[in-house]
Formats: C-alpha cells, structure tokens, sequence
C-alpha cells in the first residue's frame, strides 16, 4: 500500500492475464489464509507474487506509466532508514518489512490486502518492471520462489567451475536449479523420492541423489561448493553438511513449523564450513533477478487454475500435488463471485 497516492502506482494482480494480474498460489499463503500460524489478520486478501500492467499511476510516479508490464513481491513498504533499508537490503528491515498482505501498514491505518484481487496500490518503490514479454503467468512465482532462490546463489557468488547442491524439488527447488545452472555451476539434486529423477535432469541437474540412499550420500562426501536447502520439513542437517568441501557453505530458505535437528559442531569446525539462512530478497536484487531470468529465459513450471479452484489447489498443495506453483487467472475471478 502507498505512503501516499501520488507516488504509487496500479498494477494488475498477482494472478494471470495478458493484460492484467496473475498470482501464484504457495504454501505460506495456505497457513496464513487458514490461520495455521496463528497471526492472520482478517479480512485477509492473500496474493505475493503479482504480475500484471500498471492501470493507473500518481502524479509523483516517474518509473511507471499506465500499459507497462510491473510486478509485486513480498512487500510494499518498510522502515526506509534503518541500515538494511538503506543498503537496499529492505527483507532484514530492522522494523520489520510491511507484507504485501497480512501486514499491517507503517503509520497505522488497514491490514494490508494482497494480490486475490481485481488491482493493487502500491508505492512505485516496491514496484518491479517486468522484462519478459510473454508466458506472464509463468513470471508471477519469480517474485517470491526465483528472488528466495536467487539470492543466497548471488550472495555467495555461485558461478562457473563450482559444484552447487540443491536438496529439495519444490516451488524453490525447482527455481534453484535452473538458476543455479544459469549461473554457470554444475548441480546436484537432492531428494528422498526416485520419482522425481527424470524432472530434476530435465530442469538441468547433472545428477541426482536420493538422499535417503546411505551410500549415495556417502559418495558425496567433501564434493560441495555450495549447498541451498530448499526443504521446508525438519530433516538431519548434517549428511549436507558433510557434502561441502573445506569452506563450503549452506544455506536454509525453508522455514519448518519445528526446528532442524541441532546439527554437529564438529562437522562445521573441522572444515571451516558455514550453516546460514537467507530470506527472500531487498527491492534493487529482486529487479536484478528479474533482468537475469529474462536474459536467461527462466520462468517457472506452472499449473493455471481459476479462481474458483483455489481451495482445490490449496489441498492439492499440502499433498505436494503441483509441478511447480500454481498461478491463478484473476481474469476469473468475477466468474467465480
């Protein structure tokens, strides 16, 4: 939402069509559409990965005129002056960044409402320009699954010549891989389920690791330059861990009600490793994931629903039933009132 209407602008929603919004459908919005994490705030308009064409703008806007294509993420607002805020770093905002739903806005004022909707209002700040110029819907999940994935890869300067895990295929896993592999790395996919083999090469691993096989785990020993964990359930950290090689590092972007396992300090300090955490991504970072997903033609595997299916979806979701996010046409959404 704006500080003020003359500096915002409209983009369509965060659910697909042509000419107007998108929006994808992700687990998070499940938990907090039926309060499962106890904070919702109601009424709730769910919706974070919006893509659509600015139907509107304040006077004070320069960066936007209304046909552009733009997007939204995961937030519209932050403090604007603490130090992350002013590194442009806005996800570590030390007040806490404001939702783009489900967030209460700086000042007071209305709940946040999301991207379920027929337009949006936000401050052209926290506004994207979207580069890709056809397969919208396909775009809408880079604003929360490409930037989550692609900011750890950059903040660690993933590239060519290293050997890159990525343990879990997801909405972020998937997105990890093609990613990382754009970034020029060799990839490794981890994941319990031999199923998933076929998809994950395809995408562009070079190998593939049940991570329940022992000894494949155990050939992977001292291997890995890097490792993103995409896996949102509590699981044993420490076989990734003995993955990387001397100074390797991973990096958790799956958030599990429960916590990990406390894993092993010898495995860290006997190798100099690093165990971090990353979320999502600032504004300026977001636009750059965007830029490189365009030249790289990355968009994600998608499912389109109406907006009559989104409950369908979201048990579909719980079952892990999705390759890889849905996206919600919001050009349905009158048909389903």
């Amino acid at each position: 939402m704006p500080r003020s209407c003359s500096n915002a602008a409209c983009p369509a929603p965060t659910t697909y069509r042509s000419t107007s919004p998108t929006a994808a459908c992700v687990t998070r919005t499940v938990h907090i559409a039926r309060n499962e994490w106890h904070n919702t705030l109601y009424p709730s308009v769910p919706g974070h990965e919006i893509v659509g064409r600015v139907t509107a703008v304040g006077n004070a806007v320069t960066g936007f005129k209304v046909g552009d294509l733009a997007g939204v993420g995961c937030m519209v607002d932050s403090c604007r002056s603490c130090a992350s805020c002013q590194e442009g770093e806005e996800q570590y905002c030390e007040a806490g960044f404001t939702g783009t739903y489900n967030g209460p806005m700086f000042g007071g004022g209305e709940n946040t409402y999301g991207g379920y909707s027929d337009h949006i209002v936000v401050d052209q700040k926290y506004v994207l320009r979207i580069t890709h110029s056809d397969n919208l819907a396909a775009v809408a999940p880079l604003l929360c699954a490409g930037i989550t994935t692609y900011s750890p890869l950059a903040h660690w300067k993933v590239g060519p010549g290293q050997k890159v895990g990525v343990v879990g295929l997801g909405g972020l896993g998937h997105m990890a891989v093609k990613i990382a592999k754009a970034m020029g790395a060799t990839v490794v996919l981890f994941t319990t389920s031999e199923s998933k083999r076929a998809d994950a090469l395809r995408l562009g691993a070079s190998e593939v690791v049940i991570s329940k096989d022992e000894a494949q785990m155990a050939a992977q020993y001292n291997t890995l330059d890097f490792i993103l964990n995409t896996v949102a359930a509590p699981h044993n950290l420490d076989p990734f861990l003995n993955a990387l090689k001397r100074d390797g590092a991973m990096v958790l972007v799956g958030v599990p009600e429960q916590s990990h396992p406390s894993p092993a300090v010898f495995n860290l300090v006997m190798k100099r490793r690093t165990l971090a955490g990353s979320l999502i991504g600032g504004i300026r970072q977001t636009q750059e994931m965007l830029d490189f997903c365009a030249k790289h033609n990355i968009v994600s595997d998608i499912e389109t629903i109406r907006a009559d299916q989104i409950n369908a979806a979201y048990e579909r979701m719980l079952k892990s039933d999705v390759k890889y996010r849905f996206v919600i046409d919001m050009a349905t959404l009158d048909k389903a009132a």
